[in-house]
C-alpha cells in the first residue's frame, strides 16, 4: 500500500492525476468490472492482475481524500478481529460452535456483534 501511495504522488506532482475523487472513483468501478470479467473466465492470472489494479486505484483514493490507507487497513483489521472474536465467545456461551451456524445465522451474529463492539 506504502508502494502504491509513494506512486501515486509521484505521478500527482507532474500532473498525471485525476482532477477530483469522482474521476478515482470511475476508475475504481471500471477495475472492479475487469476483476469480475476476470473472475467469470476463470482466469486466476487476470484475477490477481485486476486486483492490484483495483488495489491501486483505492489507495489513490485514500490519497485523495488525505487518507493513509495503511492506517485505515489497519483499523478496518482490528475492527473486523473484534467483531469477529466478540461473535466467537457469544456463540461459544450458547454452548455452540461457529461451525454449526448457517451463513443467514452468522450473518445476524455478526450485526449483533457490531452492536456490541462498535
Amino acid at each position: 500500500l506504502k508502494r502504491a501511495q509513494k506512486l501515486g504522488k509521484r505521478a500527482a506532482r507532474v500532473g498525471f492525476d485525476w482532477p477530483d475523487t469522482r474521476g478515482v472513483k470511475a476508475k475504481i468501478q471500471e477495475e472492479l468490472q475487469e476483476v469480475e470479467l476476470a473472475v467469470g473466465a476463470r482466469n486466476q492470472e487476470a484475477v490477481e492482475d485486476e486486483l492490484g489494479d483495483m488495489l491501486f486505484a483505492v489507495v489513490n483514493l485514500a490519497r485523495h481524500l488525505d487518507v493513509d490507507p495503511e492506517k485505515a487497513l489497519s483499523g478496518a483489521n482490528s475492527k473486523f478481529e473484534q467483531r469477529f472474536r466478540d461473535m466467537e465467545q457469544e456463540i461459544a456461551q450458547k454452548g455452540s460452535s461457529i461451525k454449526d451456524f448457517s451463513l443467514e445465522t452468522l450473518d445476524q451474529e455478526w450485526r449483533a456483534a457490531k452492536k456490541r463492539v462498535g
